[in-house]
């Protein structure tokens, strides 16, 4: 029982990928800090920086009910193969453009749209192969839980060693380690050893699978009420990590690694907020736990907005980060457990669209918010938002309470809901 928390390394399979992709994330999050770094230096537009998320995320939302259906009608392990190639490729001709032109946000614009096309793709491929990387499948919960670990350490790891790179290195050498990276998870990849795929007959049209998947969403409240909250904090609360380089350029008169430091403290209270998850025990009401980290999320926010002083600023980013993690993960984790089945694809798949649609849009809007008001009283407004979304979800949950004691009626989708100690499924930010 001592190794129980890393039984999924059990399978070899999911070994590889495991080691494969911990190394490729870590360029990833190279790349999106240098990325937010050259866009603001070069341009000192705080618009401009909710453009670089917007032109990544919103691509995605675009074709991510078409890369849903594609990783169901076809191999995901070849799928998941091809997306990672053309992202290899994606970040090598980022470290090209950045470094044989002086004024490259034109590029990295255009290069980031082609990326969340790629990821479009590349997500529901990658998720969904996971099932089929682990062969004792009561060990997959374990393998979500340790690639959400896996993720908030590389959120963790990734800024910092950027900020170090962009200040010796200079930023073409994030994207060209970035680049790198994807020849480990390749070659993992290439490495599995899976069953041959074999093609299945699909008698319905997609159109007809999709409005199924609608009409499931918009008759069931308990997960409607998931979607749109997420949908909600998506818009109006999430993209404060997008004016980052702004604290760390204007607020802190820092450089760099004053940056990396800042996105390294949401990483860390992710991470630690991944952490929590797995240790809780099988009775815990997760409906009450995300509840709770919904304000403390706005309490983060809130602390960290006119705080003066860069250490304790930190503190309280770290903060808002843990109860950011905590409130998203258990979002999907309720989702997961309590769809139906033969719903739960398009289900997520709706969730990603609503997610990707919702906060590149808000990045757009924080980028105008800030530059009418400011950076820090954008934060402010965003931490009160953060609070009343929370009021939202305790009304719900006193709702499903009182609904789950009236005689005669089973509990709804977001009934006391509890999950064993590791099945914090993967982040998608």
């Amino acid at each position: 029982m001592k190794y129980e928390a890393l039984r999924a390394f059990r399978s070899r399979n999911f070994r590889l990928f495991f080691g494969g992709q911990a190394l490729s994330l870590l360029g990833t999050w190279m790349q999106k800090t240098a990325v937010s770094w050259v866009v603001y230096a070069e341009t000192h537009s705080k618009f401009m920086l909710g453009v670089s998320v917007f032109a990544t995320l919103f691509p995605s939302a675009l074709f991510s009910l078409l890369g849903g259906v594609v990783s169901d009608r076809y191999s995901r392990y070849r799928v998941l193969l091809l997306t990672q190639v053309l992202s290899m490729v994606q970040a090598g001709l980022l470290a090209l453009a950045v470094f044989w032109q002086h004024d490259a946000v034109g590029a990295i614009i255009g290069l980031s749209a082609v990326l969340g096309i790629i990821n479009a793709f590349d997500v529901p491929a990658r998720q969904s192969l996971v099932y089929d990387l682990v062969e004792d499948k009561q060990s997959v919960p374990n393998a979500v839980a340790l690639n959400s670990t896996m993720l908030n350490l590389s959120k963790l790891l990734g800024p910092a060693v950027a900020g170090f790179a962009i200040e010796q290195l200079g930023a073409a050498a994030c994207f060209g380690l970035n680049a790198l990276s994807f020849v480990a998870v390749i070659a993992s990849l290439l490495a599995l050893r899976l069953p041959a795929y074999v093609a299945r007959p699909h008698p319905q049209a997609m159109l007809s699978e999709l409005a199924a998947g609608f009409r499931y969403v918009r008759d069931t409240p308990g997960i409607r009420f998931i979607i749109g909250a997420l949908g909600l904090m998506a818009l109006l609360v999430l993209p404060f990590t997008a004016l980052m380089p702004v604290y760390a350029k204007d607020v802190f008169r820092g450089t760099a690694t004053t940056f990396g430091l800042l996105d390294g403290a949401i990483g860390l209270g992710g991470f630690g907020a991944a952490l929590y998850l797995t240790s809780l025990p099988p009775s815990t009401n997760l409906s009450k736990v995300m509840t709770v980290n919904t304000f403390v999320l706005g309490v983060g926010l809130l602390l960290f907005a006119y705080t003066p002083w860069y250490w304790p600023a930190l503190a309280f980013l770290a903060v808002g980060a843990f109860g950011m993690m905590a409130q998203t993960t258990i979002n999907v984790t309720l989702l997961q457990t309590t769809v139906l089945p033969a719903m739960r694809g398009r289900v997520i798949s709706l969730y990603v669209l609503t997610y990707t649609t919702a906060l590149p849009l808000g990045s757009l809007l924080v980028g105008v918010a800030s530059e009418r008001i400011g950076v820090q009283a954008t934060v402010l407004a965003e931490g009160a938002l953060a609070l009343l979304i929370g009021l939202l979800y305790l009304r719900n949950l006193r709702q499903t309470r009182a609904a789950a004691k009236l005689p005669g009626l089973p509990p709804g989708p977001l009934a006391p809901a509890s999950l064993g100690p590791l099945a914090a499924p993967d982040s998608l930010l």
